[in-house]
C-alpha cells in the first residue's frame, strides 16, 4: 500500500528587498504631511550647502573674474596656474605646518588634563571643566579679535613676558613674519581644547574601576598604569579623536582673519584665507581661479574625512573585539 504524502503549498512570500520597498511607500504615502515639516531644511540644505558645493566644481573651469554675468570656459587651466603658484603653495604648507603642530598638541594637553580631572582626589572637578570649555562656545571671531590685543607689543602677554626677561623688548605676536602662525595655532588650541577634553574623558569613563584597581594591586605606579593599561585601551579613541582634530584644523578661517588676515608678507596666510583673498579682495576678483584651489582644499578635506570615517570603523572593531 503506498501512502501519497502532499506537502502543504506555501504561499509565495515576496522578497524583503520588495516588501521593504512597498513599505516605505506606504508609509509616505500615509504620513506624508509629517514630511512636509522637512521640507525647509531641505530647501535650506539645497540652496546653501549643496548648490554651492556643485557650482564650484563647474566655477572652477571657468575664467571668470566676477563682475561678467557668465564666465569663459578654460577647462583645467585654473588648476595648472594653481600648481605653478607660489602663494598656494605657501597656504598649503601654513595649512600643513597650523595642521602638524596644533594637532598633537590639541589632543596631547586635553589628554594631560582629562587624567588629572578623572581622578577622585581631584578637587573643584567640574568648575575646571566649565572653565576650559566656555571658550569653546565663544565665537571665531571674537576670539580673535581679543587676542589681537592680548598679543599686542602694548599687551599683557607681551608685558609679562618682558617682565620675567623671557624676551628683551615688546613683540606684536599676532603681526610677526615669524610667530604670527604660531601664534594663531596657540590661539586656536586655547579655544577648541575643551572640546577635546569632553572627548577624552568620555573615553577614560569606559575604563572600568576594577582594571585601575587590579594595576594598584599589583604594585603599578601612576606611570606604569599610564603606559601598560590606560594607554593601551584608549588607542582605539586616540585614532577616533586625532582624526576629528584634524579635519577641525582646516577649518580656521574665521580665527585666522581676525587675528592675522595672512599677514604679515603671507607668512600665516593658509588655504581658506588664499581662497577668500583671490575670491573677494582682488583687485579683480577671480572667482573661477579661487573655485579651483577651494576645489583642490575640498578633496584634502574629503580625503582626511574619508580616514577618519575608516578610522572609526576600526576602532569601533577594536573597541568590540576588546
Amino acid at each position: 500500500m503506498t501512502t501519497t504524502i502532499r506537502r502543504r503549498e506555501r504561499p509565495a512570500v515576496a522578497p524583503a528587498r520588495d516588501r521593504g520597498g512597498r513599505g516605505l511607500l506606504r508609509r509616505l504615502r500615509q504620513d506624508w504631511w509629517i514630511y512636509l515639516f522637512l521640507l525647509p531644511t531641505l530647501l535650506g540644505y539645497g540652496a546653501y550647502t549643496v548648490y554651492p558645493l556643485l557650482a564650484s566644481w563647474w566655477f572652477a573651469l571657468l575664467d571668470w573674474p566676477g563682475f561678467a554675468t557668465a564666465g569663459t570656459f578654460v577647462g583645467v587651466e585654473n588648476f595648472e596656474r594653481l600648481i605653478g603658484d607660489d602663494l598656494f603653495w605657501n597656504a598649503f604648507w601654513n595649512s600643513i605646518v597650523f595642521l602638524v603642530f596644533a594637532v598633537p598638541l590639541r589632543v596631547g594637553l586635553a589628554l594631560a588634563l582629562a587624567l588629572v580631572l578623572n581622578r577622585k582626589k581631584t578637587p573643584f572637578k567640574g568648575f575646571f571643566r566649565t572653565l576650559f570649555f566656555l571658550p569653546v562656545v565663544t565665537t571665531g571671531a571674537i576670539v580673535g579679535v581679543v587676542f589681537t590685543l592680548l598679543l599686542d607689543a602694548s599687551g599683557p602677554v607681551s608685558l609679562a613676558l618682558v617682565w620675567s626677561g623671557l624676551i628683551d623688548s615688546p613683540a606684536n605676536f599676532a603681526a610677526g613674519a615669524g610667530t604670527s602662525l604660531y601664534a594663531g595655532i596657540a590661539v586656536w588650541v586655547w579655544k577648541w581644547l575643551g572640546i577635546t577634553l569632553i572627548y577624552w574623558l568620555a573615553a577614560l569613563q569606559t575604563i572600568p574601576q576594577g582594571v585601575h584597581e587590579a594595576a594598584m594591586i599589583d604594585g603599578a605606579g601612576a606611570w606604569a598604569e599610564f603606559r601598560h593599561v590606560t594607554m593601551p585601551l584608549l588607542v582605539p579613541f586616540l585614532v577616533i579623536i586625532t582624526l576629528i582634530d584634524t579635519v577641525a584644523a582646516f577649518n580656521v578661517f574665521d580665527l585666522m582673519q581676525t587675528l592675522t588676515g595672512g599677514g604679515p608678507s603671507f607668512s600665516s596666510e593658509v588655504i581658506e584665507i588664499f581662497i577668500f583673498r583671490t575670491a573677494f579682495q582682488a583687485t579683480v576678483p577671480q572667482l573661477g581661479y579661487a573655485s579651483a584651489a577651494a576645489v583642490l582644499f575640498g578633496l584634502l578635506t574629503m580625503g582626511f574625512a574619508i580616514a577618519q570615517a575608516v578610522g572609526m570603523r576600526w576602532a569601533r572593531g577594536r573597541t568590540g573585539a576588546s
